[in-house]
């Protein structure tokens, strides 16, 4: 456990995380609390990277609940295990010996666990667990609805067994691109953090992180670029991760500077909507290039 915001700082960026002092303050209080943490932001800005680096700075187990639509009790909490019911009632029945009540195959033995069931049971003594909730806002809001009691108590209710707790609170983390609006509810039993896209220096300090083997003219080049191509009228503006894909894609192809050439080759690394690209190659690429000083 972390003593100080500092100290969370610290461990996200040794573990290539650059994090300004809010949301490292924001983590601490969720691990202090022992409240959700809820992040949103545009995709790729950096939240799922959130949960997996603090599973490595804590040493912890993590646990993926992915959300989508029509996603159910079945998919993330449990379900019953009906091939080896059926074999119990079988096994019960060849022998002679039947079982002496139905609710003797409704017992733990026979649940399958989904991830929101195997945060609760994995918690023990030595194994501590960070709970990612991806994408929530992919959910309907009857699953949005379900995660109450997960999130005030920490609990799950199972008519055929009774309530299970946890015996220690996992770390969790939610994430929402904001296709929709969450629940306020929902909102009210988590800390909550905006992450936007970042400026171009911490996006700088980023790219050299993440892809060391980058040149120095190159990379503040992308980073540039990518500051300008932001401010665009784009249908889905590319996040930290289109820019981390595209330094690898430039320096896979050999190149130490961004030119026309290299963008249009490479287009596809960052925008990812064909009226996009369009538009980008009709209209806005010697603009953006324009903030390089290439314009040819």
């Amino acid at each position: 456990m972390f003593n100080s915001i500092e100290e969370v700082q610290q461990a996200m960026e040794r573990h290539q995380y650059i994090c300004e002092r809010s949301l490292a303050t924001v983590v601490y209080l969720a691990l202090k609390l022992e409240k959700p943490l809820l992040l949103e932001g545009e995709a790729g800005v950096g939240k799922t990277e959130v949960a997996k680096v603090m599973t490595q700075a804590l040493q912890r187990r993590l646990i993926r609940l992915q959300c989508y639509e029509g996603l159910d009790v079945t998919a993330a909490l449990y379900e019953w295990n009906y091939p080896k019911q059926l074999l119990r009632i079988k096994i019960g029945e060849s022998s002679r010996q039947p079982l002496e009540s139905v609710d003797n195959i409704f017992s733990p033995e026979f649940l399958i666990q989904r991830p929101l069931m195997e945060a609760i049971q994995s918690e023990s003594a030595d194994q501590h667990i960070v709970l990612l909730i991806d994408e929530v806002d992919r959910s309907d809001e009857e699953f949005e609805a379900f995660l109450l009691e997960i999130l005030s108590d920490f609990q799950i209710t199972i008519p055929e067994i009774g309530t299970i707790s946890a015996r220690h609170r996992p770390l969790v983390i939610i994430t929402s691109n904001r296709t929709r609006e969450i629940h306020d509810a929902l909102k009210r039993r988590c800390l909550y953090h905006w992450i936007d896209f970042p400026p171009f220096e911490k996006e700088y300090r980023i790219v050299t992180t993440k892809v060391p083997a980058i040149h120095e003219t190159l990379a503040r080049q992308i980073c540039s670029f990518m500051q300008t191509v932001r401010g665009k009228d784009f249908y889905k503006k590319p996040g930290i991760a289109e820019t981390l894909d595209w330094a690898n894609a430039l320096i896979q192809l050999h190149k130490d500077h961004l030119d026309r050439a290299a963008v249009e080759e490479t287009l596809g690394c960052i925008l990812k909507h064909f009226e996009d690209t369009k538009k980008m190659k009709e209209t806005d690429l010697v603009s953006c290039l324009g903030a390089l000083g290439e314009m040819g």
